[in-house]
């Protein structure tokens, strides 16, 4: 396997070094409601308020002293972007980030705030990350994709060893799926230290590349990826993480914007957090899965809570797209 649970050991002790360990939380309101026990585990707690950060640091903590120097590049809808721009100021080094015409802009103003350079290129975030590519090559920085790279999925995969010391016993884990970093940690740890645990992935109906890659067996590029989770809206499938959970996912719940958006209600109701819609597809999945998984224990993945204001307002109701 291209990442390893060694990986991720050594990765261990630069994450925890710079970053708070996660809570996990079981919440009775929201254990009631799906019929099982609900624990969430809240990545949206670190400091970007997303999981990403832990790849980041494990990222630029293994750069050489002359690639710190040069700096990342790398391409973004949002988090990846929070995760290189607060780690490298951490290090001492420098970010670019290109992000499509269409991003968030609140997302873009945390960005700069880290001190991360924002270059607006492209109509989505593959067009966005051609040229991010480009420029790397062209001036000798470090690109950093935020899935097809193996020290970010070490990093991440610290957040699964945290879950396996903290709920020994999880009959299941609920992994909301964009670009395949945060399921691809999750696999590599998990499939080592709990082999018997239910690892489900979840993707938009509208973005759901890496399931339809599973599903013929390669990697599948959509036409357009329509969803409101920025953190779900990939059009394709990336090489690392499908060769790493093509054979390791026992399943793969799509869930619809509507349900995504019921999912932003439920949250901010059962446990006092906001989510953003790749988070929200974990409540829309463990509530579309109550049935199955009735009476066991299941961890939701809270992955970030970078959801924009409008968006936020659009889906509590407070007015129609």
């Amino acid at each position: 396997m291209p990442v390893t649970f060694r990986d991720i050991l050594q990765a261990w002790p630069i994450v925890h070094r710079s970053l708070p360990r996660t809570p996990l939380y079981r919440y009775s309101l929201l254990s009631a409601r799906l019929g099982f026990d609900a624990f969430v585990k809240h990545e949206n707690h670190l400091p970007i308020g997303a999981f990403k950060v832990r790849g980041g640091v494990n990222l630029l903590a293994n750069l050489s002293d002359r690639q710190r120097s040069h700096g990342v590049v790398t391409a973004t809808r949002g988090n990846h972007g929070l995760s290189l721009a607060w780690s490298a100021k951490t290090f001492g080094s420098r970010a670019l980030i290109y992000v499509p015409k269409n991003n968030n802009p609140e997302k873009n103003a945390i960005m700069e705030a880290l001190g991360g350079e924002v270059i607006v290129h492209g109509r989505d975030f593959d067009e966005a990350r051609a040229e991010a590519e480009a420029r790397a090559e062209n001036e000798q920085l470090r690109f950093a994709h935020p899935a097809n790279e193996p020290l970010l999925i070490a990093g991440v995969g610290t957040y699964a060893m945290e879950v396996a010391e903290d709920l020994p016993d999880a009959d299941a884990i609920i992994v909301p799926i964009g670009g395949g970093s945060l399921i691809s940690g999750t696999v590599v740890a998990l499939r080592t230290l709990r082999p018997d645990i239910e690892i489900i992935g979840v993707q938009a109906e509208r973005a759901c590349a890496l399931a339809k890659s599973i599903e013929a067996g390669r990697l599948v590029e959509l036409e357009q990826a329509d969803t409101f989770a920025d953190g779900l809206a990939t059009r394709m499938a990336f090489e690392l993480p499908f060769e790493i959970v093509k054979d390791k996912l026992d399943r793969i719940v799509l869930v619809s914007e509507d349900e995504m958006r019921e999912g932003v209600r439920a949250a901010l109701e059962v446990t006092h957090n906001v989510a953003e819609g790749a988070a929200a597809a974990a409540y829309a999945a463990a509530y579309k899965l109550r049935t199955s998984l009735a009476r066991k224990k299941v961890v939701l993945v809270h992955s970030g809570h970078n959801i924009d204001r409008d968006t936020l307002r659009w889906a509590i109701g407070l007015f129609d797209a």
